[in-house]
């Protein structure tokens, strides 16, 4: 049963997949956003900075994505704590799934944003080219008013971790669009 459910759903797979290399090809900006297992941390950074976007405008010169350090989740969709907060604040992660990083992702992307610094390190150790490393950062860079450098994992906490997650990126990814606004002038 699951094998006929695969083969309905990969015409519109491909399609979808087609259309979102489309809007990645067209985007003036790329950024990805990055944490251990892409179910938690950098889904909701992608939802968060996607719904900021479609508010101002910019959904199709700025392209969003995430991806995990890890492949433990691969092709998962975020964990439903994640999607629960979220859709609290009428944001959804449903289409989502999770991926691991390349080393691909390095020349794609203009921001490469790590949740924390274990990840940061495990992408500066994946990315062998210097000039390319100066693309990866710590997504909290961008709000440097609070006193966190880090987005925690929740994974292993309770729904007050998820909640604070989701305050630091929205925090984080104001920050970060007005760092876009004024490098790129859109």
């Amino acid at each position: 049963m699951g094998s006929i459910i695969g083969l309905l759903r990969a015409p519109f797979e491909f399609r979808r997949r087609r259309r979102l290399d489309e809007a990645k090809a067209k985007a003036m900006v790329k950024v990805l956003f990055v944490c251990m297992g892409n179910i938690c941390r950098s889904p909701v950074a992608e939802g968060v900075f996607r719904r900021m976007l479609e508010g101002v405008g910019l959904t199709e010169r700025i392209y969003v994505d995430s991806a995990g350090t890890h492949s433990y989740h691969a092709g998962a969709p975020p964990d439903p704590r994640s999607q629960a907060t979220a859709l609290r604040r009428d944001i959804d992660l449903r289409g989502l799934r999770a991926r691991k990083v390349t080393v691909a992702d390095f020349v794609e992307f203009d921001y490469v944003l790590a949740m924390d610094r274990d990840n940061l390190e495990h992408l500066k150790v994946l990315c062998q080219d210097l000039e390319l490393r100066g693309r990866i950062q710590l997504l909290m860079d961008y709000a440097p008013h609070l006193p966190e450098r880090e987005v925690p994992d929740p994974y292993y906490g309770g729904p007050s971790g998820f909640e604070r997650v989701m305050d630091l990126i929205e925090e984080a990814s104001e920050g970060l669009l007005l760092d876009i606004r004024r490098r790129y002038r859109i």
